[in-house]
């Protein structure tokens, strides 16, 4: 057999041989005839990275984040409030105009009640902490297309006006008003509720409540109803959640839904068969979801400068910058072939740990470091090529990045291509969230990423002060026969 067919069987076994003995230079010549010799060498290089600190983090989440606490690590209050629109479904429906039963004196429709609920699956902080927020009607809608950045204030930018309809709320996370044998239900969801029944106006128009508004504009223009962007531009641009006071709590908004309640006709004649009946649009993924982030950036600077560690921290935008040794690694090996390039960052473990101490993140993108905000702004995921994800492994304590080969020879042949950008060989670490989805083969594969704007922190093995505590070992392959 030639060695050329054994190559890729080669190469994927090389670091299980590297890994037992630290002498490889006879590999090659043990595994394949003298006429057929394949080379393998490994080498290892130091790696040196800093914390750096995000000009500007993407803003659309797959979810939504609501409160205001303070970090334990570094006192800085984190502010977070959020935008979100709503997504109709096609062919969404309501019963026939004539059969709804819910009217005003002069006859004309209504709805009963409206409301809006915050579901959330998770939070950060003190679940009975005192929280205030107002829920703002958008006068315009945020537009696709646009990169909108955490700084993104639709208030300052004008979306959102003085005069905009609002609803305050005051709130804790755990639902003082439901009972303790409500909230222990299976189908029980947590959730922070907003009414929407005060006097709505528009156009000139005032309506009883918001669920009026939507019930006439969908039997006035129907069409209104039958695409996100006319639902959107002409129903209900979206709602901007601030966060107006209190301190304790973060929530980790999942779905927000906005309901409307009314009695329709169910049966054949009048009054037959009168149903309570409700309707909804929820906040999904086919809709932008934006986070509003503040926070002292002052302090955060200070934190980035820490050189006896990096840092990654969420949503503060703590990233680890990692400087790979291209050129190093390729001196020597120009005509080679890079099979494996593995790196592992190991956490340094929190000594004063707390009730409050932060999460760890648990996904972390390594992406081009002059790609930082494209990546995201461009929805990509990881094509393992030149932008990977390492999930932290608690017996390793560590991220650990298995062969970033294609990370080296990109950044190589960009360099002799001209890329002269003084980031060509440096490399990002961004915490984030994955959505994944399995496939019919049962495999898992990730159909949506975005920067983890959850409360996460984690200090990592190296900084200016430790050029030698990061490594990389890389593994060539040579083809020497015919």
């Amino acid at each position: 057999m030639k060695a050329k067919h054994l190559l890729l069987l080669i190469a994927a076994a090389t670091m299980a041989f590297t890994s037992c003995d630290d002498t490889t230079g006879s590999i090659g010549s043990s595994l394949t005839p003298n006429t057929d010799r394949l080379d393998v060498v490994a080498d290892t290089f130091n790696v040196t990275s800093k914390t750096i600190l995000a000009d500007s983090i993407m803003a659309r989440n797959i979810s939504g984040y609501l409160g205001r606490v303070k970090d334990p690590e570094t006192n800085d209050v984190v502010r977070a409030s959020f935008m979100t629109q709503f997504h109709t479904l096609e062919g969404f429906r309501l019963p026939d105009e004539n059969r709804i039963m819910s009217r005003d004196a002069d006859g004309n429709i209504v709805a009963d009640s409206c409301q809006i609920e915050l579901t959330y699956n998770s939070y950060y902080g003190d679940s009975l902490a005192l929280m205030k927020t107002r829920a703002w009607i958008m006068d315009k809608p945020m537009e696709e297309g646009v990169d909108y950045s955490t700084n993104y204030d639709p208030k300052k930018e004008g979306k959102v006006s003085a005069n905009s309809y609002y609803q305050d709320r005051s709130y804790t996370l755990v639902d003082q008003t439901a009972s303790d044998s409500l909230r222990s239900t299976k189908d029980y969801v947590n959730n922070i509720m907003l009414k929407l029944d005060k006097p709505f106006t528009k156009d000139g128009v005032t309506y009883n409540n918001y669920g009026t508004y939507i019930m006439r504009t969908y039997y006035a223009h129907p069409e209104y109803f039958k695409s996100n962007y006319e639902f959107i531009h002409n129903v209900i641009p979206g709602f901007y959640f601030e966060n107006t006071g209190g301190l304790g709590s973060m929530a980790y908004i999942n779905t927000p839904l906005i309901y409307f309640f009314f009695k329709y006709n169910a049966g054949t004649t009048t009054n037959d068969s009168i149903i309570s009946a409700s309707s909804s649009f929820a906040g999904t993924e086919e809709v932008l979801q934006t986070t509003t982030l503040s926070g002292d950036r002052d302090r955060l600077k200070e934190i980035a400068a820490d050189n006896s560690c990096t840092y990654l921290k969420t949503p503060a935008g703590l990233y680890t910058e990692i400087t790979l040794p291209i050129s190093e690694i390729m001196t020597g090996h120009e005509n080679d072939t890079v099979n494996t390039a593995r790196i592992n960052i190991p956490r340094i473990i929190n000594q004063n740990p707390s009730e409050y101490s932060l999460s760890l993140p648990q996904n972390v993108l390594m992406i081009p470091a002059d790609s930082l905000y494209s990546f995201f702004a461009n929805d990509r995921l990881p094509d393992y090529k030149t932008s990977y994800i390492s999930t932290y492994s608690a017996t390793r304590n560590s991220y650990l990045f298995g062969n970033i080969s294609g990370m080296i020879n990109a950044m190589y042949h960009n360099r002799l291509n001209g890329n002269t950008s003084a980031n060509w060989n440096k490399v990002v670490l961004v915490p984030v969230n994955l959505e994944t989805a399995t496939t019919s083969g049962n495999s898992t594969r990730i159909v949506n990423l975005s920067s983890d704007m959850s409360l996460t922190s984690t200090r990592l093995l190296g900084g200016p002060d430790n050029p030698n505590a990061l490594k990389i070992t890389v593994v060539y392959s040579k083809f020497n026969g015919e």
